[in-house]
């Protein structure tokens, strides 16, 4: 097969080149959807219906409780479906990240002290719902450890990170525009059968990959090998490999067939910051994201700029400017079309 192909395919099933329904079964095709940047999830999951409803995603996060937020994948916040928080909890917290010297050293906290939060916090959200300044409070009142104040409210919520991955920890409802947290009444699945379903999902959405291409999507290249071969080794014959020009690489075999049916894409389409289309592939995959405007693309601090999508490529990054969308084009780029689609998408953009 072909990367044309594939990344025809991609389009397809994440509901890019063919519009999806509600937001929870996309974000579940999707295998989440990044939320450090909350307009941009909300603009990913619009992109790709075909009748959005501005205020879907919050009802099924608040009201609903189909959608959850929390850190995940690569220690950033995502929505997931709520009923499918078991398995990242059970794939995630096999990671154990934290048990790391280097990573305590960086946050400055032992091991012990770790060990003290990763205690107190179910015990501070139980039946309750925190912000963040009283479930600090909380955690010091219950392990009289003062030190931890600092390390609690500083950055981008490091030393939370472990209680999410542990499945004690998620988002709740806003309250006055302040950050809550509460605890998600789940339990994680085990790690074996977890990582295997998840694998399974990824494949479903972002394949033909590598379990190399997994492993950096889910947490930069750390799950143990033995325990990365033995996930994807519990597909069994659900996973074949298939050559996509010189490369091996897994697909599921009920995908085979219309993998090898599909066309190569000339549509165009805008996809938000911090898209999974691009989140979900390696960044050096050439096919993709040419190496001479990958910094344009992947950028400092982490960000990833919306982009415009060309035959399934990257062919230029985009902006909303005073209510108008900007383009800077890497490849020529049909007139009409991206006209067309910057006319969807403006209108799908928050006041």
């Amino acid at each position: 097969m072909t990367w044309p192909q594939v990344l025809a395919w991609r389009l397809g099933r994440q509901f890019v080149a063919r519009p999806g329904g509600d937001a929870v079964s996309i974000v579940r095709r999707l295998c989440g959807v990044q939320s450090q940047v909350a307009s941009s999830a909300r603009l990913a999951v619009a992109v790709r219906q075909e009748r959005p409803d501005p205020g879907e995603v919050e009802s099924a996060l608040w009201q609903d409780g189909t959608l959850a937020k929390t850190w995940l994948m690569r220690g950033t916040l995502h929505l997931v479906p709520a009923d499918e928080l078991p398995v990242y909890f059970g794939t995630l917290g096999s990671l154990r990240f934290w048990e790391k010297g280097s990573w305590q050293r960086g946050h400055g906290v032992t091991a012990a002290e770790i060990e003290k939060v990763i205690d107190a916090v179910p015990r501070a959200l139980a039946g309750r719902v925190l912000t963040r300044e009283e479930l600090v409070e909380s955690v010091i009142e219950v392990t009289g450890d003062e030190h931890l104040r600092e390390a609690l409210t500083s950055g981008w919520g490091a030393l939370l990170k472990p209680l999410s991955f542990l499945g004690e920890l998620c988002y709740g409802p806003p309250r006055e525009g302040r950050v809550t947290f509460t605890s998600p009444g789940v339990a994680p699945l085990p790690a074996a059968e977890a990582g295997t379903l998840l694998a399974r999902a990824f494949l479903g959405a972002h394949g033909p990959a590598t379990p190399e291409m997994f492993d950096a999507w889910l947490f930069r290249g750390q799950s143990r090998k033995a325990v990365l071969r033995a996930w994807f080794a519990g597909l069994g014959s659900d996973a074949v490999e298939i050559d996509v020009e010189g490369w091996p690489m897994l697909a599921l075999a009920e995908h085979v067939d219309s993998l090898a049916a599909t066309r190569p894409s000339e549509s165009v389409h805008l996809l938000p910051g911090f898209d999974q289309y691009v989140l979900a592939a390696p960044r050096d995959l050439e096919p993709l994201l040419p190496a001479a405007v990958r910094a344009k693309v992947s950028r400092t601090a982490g960000w990833i700029s919306p982009v415009v999508v060309y035959r399934g490529r990257i062919a230029g990054v985009w902006e909303a400017k005073s209510g108008k969308l900007a383009f800077e084009l890497f490849e020529d780029v049909p007139a009409g079309p991206l006209a067309d689609e910057a006319d969807r998408v403006s209108a799908l953009l928050e006041p």
